[in-house]
């Protein structure tokens, strides 16, 4: 697959509902879905560079990622919702539901599953998204769901992550729909510290995102 980051990211649509098991719906986004590398550095001081993919697509009420990730240490102490799951092996989704309004959401997941969510806008704090609302978002990690701490090794790991396109205020009668957003890989609290993501950002990519840590992204 073409792995341009500067190409709007087509994300196709699949029928959810004929894919109701986590194995079944993994496997659709393997043969349908678009797929892309997470491989830029943020911090140039950090170097580890843990293989990371994530293939998406969506069902009008769902927008599905699958994250996969090669490493060598694994963590997952973090198993409360808005906890810093970031310290842990993690990924992140981040969207910009309406690209004239720089109105992010955030979605960290470790590798349990553990999640913890926010609304950053440029010049405030972040505004914590609730735990009952986090809770509508299906995660379905390889790891199983409970914390453990630091592992060494050779692992290799994937987490489904299925978030309602109802949170992020989008409609499926809106189809197709052009966001914008950038995915992540990181884990500040292991032996071998790593920020990754797909779209190149400014090291300040945590406090203050800006348009141009973003790529488009167009739901079909």
């Amino acid at each position: 697959m073409n792995d341009n980051n500067t190409e709007p990211l087509l994300v196709p649509r699949i029928s959810g509902a004929e894919h109701p098991a986590s194995d079944t719906l993994i496997s659709a986004l393997e043969e349908q879905g678009v797929r892309r590398t997470i491989d830029s550095l943020i911090y140039p001081e950090y170097t580890y560079h843990p293989l990371t993919t994530v293939s998406l697509a969506h069902d009008g009420n769902y927008l599905y990622t699958d994250f996969f990730v090669r490493c060598n240490y694994l963590r997952a102490i973090n198993y409360e919702t808005n906890s810093p799951v970031f310290e842990d092996s993690s990924v992140v989704i981040c969207i910009q539901p309406n690209p004239e309004v720089e109105e992010y959401y955030y979605f960290e997941v470790n590798c349990i599953g553990t999640v913890a969510g926010c609304i950053r806008r440029p010049g405030r704090e972040a505004e914590p998204i609730p735990a009952e609302v986090l809770g509508e978002i299906k995660r379905t990690p390889s790891c199983g769901t409970r914390p453990f701490r630091e592992l060494e090794g050779l692992f290799a790991w994937n987490i489904l992550v299925e978030i309602p396109l109802s949170m992020l205020g989008i409609s499926v009668d809106q189809m197709p729909v052009k966001v914008r957003g950038n995915f992540y890989k990181c884990a500040s609290g292991t032996s071998q510290p790593h920020f990754l993501s797909w779209i190149p950002v400014d090291q300040k990519w945590i406090e203050e995102p800006t348009e141009q840590d973003m790529g488009d992204i167009i739901l079909n």
